[in-house]
């Protein structure tokens, strides 16, 4: 059994080192920030890709999830590297298009999902939420049970309180912007 501490130090780590970029960016919402979390940056190295596995499979084990996904793009790195550790080798994974695809199977949700499958939604980096709960609104419409959401960081802009109220299920972070960037410009 992995240790979770160890696992988010370890994630904790790879993500001020590798994600955290200073300096002024658009947020997917369109509103400005002084700093960015690029935490895909962490996710697709060994370190951070293994730290986040083992931390998603222990909520998915503690949840009952079968599945692992969540937004395409957002969802992919922290859903497989929870199906690569040990804890999550009985889950599949999952993804939610922004658009449905106008050929073959036509789907929002792909990925070996039947309706009826506990599914635990994974997003890397959680501002608004809104891109997370259009996800989750897909995943409802395909008969999906949503048991839990985790946010690799939460930016702490209000966006947990809308994936949790749009999921019907816990939402938590994994890390959260006070623990990578204390010093940050905007915090209260």
């Amino acid at each position: 059994m992995p240790d979770l501490d160890v696992a988010k130090q370890t994630l904790l780590t790879e993500l001020r080192e590798h994600s955290l970029v200073i300096g002024e960016v658009t947020l997917s919402s369109g509103a400005a920030a002084q700093y960015y979390v690029d935490a895909r940056r962490a996710l697709l190295r060994p370190a951070g890709f293994l730290a986040a596995g083992e931390l998603i499979a222990a909520v998915a084990v503690e949840t009952g999830a079968t599945a692992v996904g969540g937004p395409a793009t957002a969802a992919i790195p922290p859903s497989c590297a929870a199906l690569a550790v040990p804890a999550g080798l009985g889950l599949v994974g999952f993804f939610v298009r922004g658009e449905r695809k106008q050929h073959g199977l036509q789907r929002w949700v792909e990925g070996p999902v039947e309706p009826g499958a506990r599914c635990l939604v994974v997003e890397d980096t959680v501002t608004t939420g809104g891109s997370t709960a259009s996800a989750i609104e897909r995943i409802g419409e395909q008969g999906l049970e949503v048991v839990g959401v985790v946010g690799v960081v939460d930016r702490l802009a209000g966006g947990g309180e809308k994936i949790e109220a749009a999921a019907g299920a816990p939402y938590r972070a994994l890390v959260t912007i006070d623990e990578i960037y204390p010093d940050r410009p905007d915090r209260d």
